[in-house]
């Protein structure tokens, strides 16, 4: 790794039992493409919820060993799943439950596919929360999933104040402006995970010149083979230059399709 001066910088490895996380919640993610998962992550299945006009599909699972709700959500599969990535323009946020500070804009297409299936989300997750108080909540995705994933950690936090939540993103792309990612580094710090696999080209798809800036924190996997010495905790502002925003974007590539070595497609049901 290097700085934008050129100097080699020693990155920040994570601990072991940080990387045995996201490795974990990717596989909650990476199950999200598979309809219907029964046991997630060998989990509790509560329900599985699609909606046709977006095609956006995810679960709600309950690890009561860990004692979590987790929210899943699919990457894009379709057509229609590309037509809303397309949808660049920074609007307003505007979901069940939510105010965020004056200015902050996120990704029109985004917030069009966690709008149609959000209110039954915080509907569900509520119901569970009730019977089980002491449960933590988790939402992550890959991809577009990671995306709906954040701004799903957004909406719970708001409408669950005194609920513990963090999130999990896998490749994704950038969800809104500065204003909206400083407002996610101070609710979440920490609890936010962002993680980029080497040149995966997804998460810089969306260049910062519209007006795009990334969340942090960013786990880059900058090297192989995959392990917790491989992985560096970026700058918590979210653009570190000397992470994965050191590399120009080239799209979806290999690296998008495979985090830690697990295809992203693969169920773990059962």
């Amino acid at each position: 790794m290097s700085n934008c001066d050129g100097k080699t910088l020693a990155p920040m490895s994570i601990s072991n039992d940080l990387y045995n996380d996201l490795v974990y919640y990717f596989k909650y993610a990476s199950s999200a493409y598979t309809m219907p998962c029964l046991r997630p992550n060998g989990n509790h299945l509560v329900i599985e919820i699609s909606n046709p006009l977006t095609d956006i599909q995810c679960f709600v699972a309950r690890d009561d060993h860990r004692k979590e709700v987790v929210v899943a959500i699919r990457g894009s599969a379709s057509v229609t799943d590309i037509v809303m990535d397309a949808q660049i323009a920074l609007v307003p946020f505007i979901s069940p439950g939510v105010k965020l500070p004056s200015g902050a804009r996120v990704h029109s297409g985004f917030l069009l596919s966690w709008d149609s299936v959000a209110m039954q989300i915080v509907t569900i997750v509520g119901r569970e929360l009730a019977r089980y108080p002491n449960h933590s909540v988790v939402t992550t995705g890959h991809s577009l999933g990671g995306s709906l994933a954040i701004l799903g950690a957004v909406t719970l936090q708001q409408n669950f104040e005194t609920t513990s939540i963090r999130t999990y993103s896998y490749g994704a792309p950038r969800v809104g402006n500065k204003i909206f990612a400083d407002y996610v580094n101070a609710t979440f710090g920490d609890k936010a995970h962002r993680v980029v696999h080497g040149n995966d080209g997804v998460p810089t798809m969306i260049p910062t010149q519209f007006g795009y800036h990334h969340h942090g924190v960013e786990y880059w996997q900058y090297t192989h083979p995959p392990s917790e010495e491989t992985t560096a905790k970026c700058n918590s502002e979210g653009e570190d230059l000397t992470c994965s925003a050191s590399i120009p974007s080239q799209g979806v590539n290999l690296a998008h399709m495979r985090y830690f070595g697990i295809l992203a497609t693969t169920p773990f049901c059962f």
